[in-house]
């Protein structure tokens, strides 16, 4: 180590080394007799930059700072599942057995991942094999439900010239030797290391042509996000971002779910770790965590790691992406991680920008964004990265730079009402300022699977609930009274979509996940109720005689009183409709 490699100057996370030649961009380094990890950000012609990912207090200046000669990277391996980490990486059930409390302690140093458990190993390869970039080596159960993949390198390839047999093996254990094309030959192990900020490389990115189904009907019929998309779900204080991200970890039909608190508070973390322990897949039937890793970067801990927790977020979950799963990245919430590089900007003392952002947040926010998508790994599988980040903006201002700048590189944009919040309507997704854009690419896959008629129904549910917006201006300035009947009966008809359809009751087994057969039915009737009522409506019966027959009050209710797994009820409902309206008919004119 060069003697000069010492601090010069230290404000807050930001840390100056003087005169010093040791140091490339972007490495990682470690900080004061403590070693804390920190990250090169900036060389001048006599100044080393070092951003602390943990906090500074007690360095001083001529405490000696020592590269490792990479950039800042994580572990990948087995171990990851079921798993709690902070923003760099570090396990905290081993750093609250290390430490003895269960505030994280400055400089612990503990191994990412568990360095001494041992993994039942099945290799899949044999001598003289032609490996590439991407491969699989070697398979083990990592959780009861999640089999790792053990994948050669993106940067590296060759022929295999040994590997050990089946049996157990620590994470560090060579199972095969590859001998590259210029002889040099590498020990396969169960793990390996991965730049955080650089994206894992991939065949070839596919299109966004299959959604990701999320059991929630206002997402899954009006606003659809495709496996491998991106969404922001920009909202007030009390609006349910993080609500509405629980219930899609929960549900959504991927793989793996890779959840991220970047800068929340503390107590709604531990109510994600709570949930999601007593939480049983419904797919395998086993508990949620046994698919979900969870990386805690709450708002008391050092302000630079919020930005590195999403970078490694995204790194996990290409990991998996490249095995051949479908991961989902919850980000809670990207507008603290806005903060921190504002803060950390400040300290820089850059120019700022709008609102004293950095003038770089755009490109950091698409740097993010653009990891997200449905590929060909080099493996030749299929996997996909769907990521789905709430925003903070401060007073529900949706014309901020944070949420501004997520729009252009999202293509769902759920926008939550606090309105709708405090009127106990949840998913509180305002359906009027929401839009998605992946329609073109989904419709295909719907009208295949579900057939035509959702589209329509879709369609015809949008119509109705664009109507009942225009025509709620009419009533707030003159009254419902002076509305003809067929005016009456969309307002009628958008009441019984908005509190039957688009709301949704967590709390309810029947409700909280809610398949798309369903889904499907429910438009249905909703839809055959109001075309059977205008046509009565058009032979002047009243609207006030149809509904006191208590139709719409009953189809608001369905959802409860309809099993998910008894769809053939609906057609008991369709028939129960057209008796009623039928008979009022033949009353009416006889």
């Amino acid at each position: 180590m060069d003697n000069k490699d010492v601090i010069f100057g230290i404000n807050g996370p930001v840390v100056t080394v003087k005169d010093s030649r040791s140091f490339s961009m972007m490495e990682m380094v470690y900080v004061g007799q403590q070693r804390l990890v920190g990250e090169v950000i900036r060389l001048s012609g006599d100044e080393t930059t070092i951003q602390v990912y943990e906090e500074t207090t007690g360095l001083k200046p001529g405490d000696a700072v020592v590269g490792t000669g990479e950039p800042m990277n994580v572990v990948l391996g087995p171990g990851i599942m079921d798993n709690i980490f902070d923003g760099i990486e570090r396990p905290l059930a081993a750093i609250e057995e290390e430490s003895g409390s269960v505030f994280i302690s400055r400089g612990v140093s503990v191994p990412s991942l568990d360095e001494k458990r041992l993994w039942d190993v099945h290799v899949t390869v044999k001598k003289g094999d032609k490996l590439s970039a991407g491969d699989i080596y070697a398979t083990l159960p990592e959780t009861r439900i999640i089999e790792h993949r053990v994948l050669v390198p993106p940067t590296l390839s060759g022929e295999v010239v040994s590997v050990k047999p089946d049996g157990k093996y620590r994470l560090n254990d060579t199972v095969a030797v590859i001998r590259d094309h210029s002889g040099a030959e590498h020990n396969l192990t169960l793990c390996q290391r991965w730049p955080i900020k650089t994206p894992r490389p991939v065949n070839k990115k596919l299109p966004a042509d299959i959604p990701l189904i999320t059991g929630q009907r206002v997402i899954d019929t009006l606003l659809p996000i495709s496996k491998g998309g991106t969404a922001a779900i920009p909202g007030g204080f009390g609006a349910g971002k993080t609500m509405t991200q629980h219930q899609l970890a929960k549900w959504c039909d991927a793989d793996i779910i890779i959840y991220i608190g970047c800068g929340e508070r503390g107590n709604e973390m531990s109510q994600v770790l709570q949930e999601f322990k007593e939480l049983v897949d419904p797919k395998s039937g086993r508990p949620m965590t046994d698919r979900t890793v969870l990386i805690a970067n709450t708002s008391n801990m050092p302000v630079a790691a919020r930005e590195a927790s999403i970078y490694t977020g995204i790194t996990l979950a290409e990991y998996y992406r490249d095995m051949g799963y479908h991961c989902a990245i919850m980000a809670d919430s990207t507008s603290r991680w806005a903060e921190a590089l504002r803060e950390i900007s400040g300290r820089l003392e850059e120019m700022p920008a709008e609102e004293g952002f950095p003038a770089y947040l755009p490109s950091r926010l698409s740097d993010f964004y653009e990891r997200a998508g449905r590929v060909e790994t080099l493996g030749g599988k299929q996997g996909s990265v769907t990521v789905i980040g709430a925003v903070s903006p401060q007073g529900a201002d949706f014309s901020e730079p944070v949420t501004q700048n997520t729009k252009r590189f999202t293509r769902c944009f759920w926008a939550l009402d606090k309105s709708l919040a405090y009127a106990r309507h949840y998913p509180a997704i305002n359906w009027m300022t929401s839009y998605s854009e992946y329609f073109t690419d989904l419709d295909p896959w719907f009208e295949k699977e579900q057939g035509r008629d959702f589209i329509d129904f879709r369609n015809k549910i949008t119509a109705i609930l664009q109507e009942e917006n225009s025509l709620m201006e009419i009533v707030k300035l003159i009254g419902a009274d002076v509305l003809p009947d067929d005016q009456k009966l969309i307002i009628e008809t958008a009441r019984v979509i908005r509190v039957g359809f688009l709301q949704q009751n967590a709390f309810h087994k029947e409700d909280t996940f809610v398949p798309l057969e369903k889904q499907k039915l429910m438009m249905k009737t909703i839809i055959h109720l109001y075309e059977v009522s205008k046509g009565l409506i058009a032979r002047n019966i009243p609207l006030s005689r149809i509904i006191s027959l208590g139709l719409f009050d009953k189809l608001t209710k369905m959802k409860y009183d309809i099993p998910n797994n008894k769809p053939e009820m609906f057609k008991e409902y369709e028939k129960e409709i057209d008796e009623a309206l039928n008979s009022t008919l033949t009353a009416e004119f006889n």
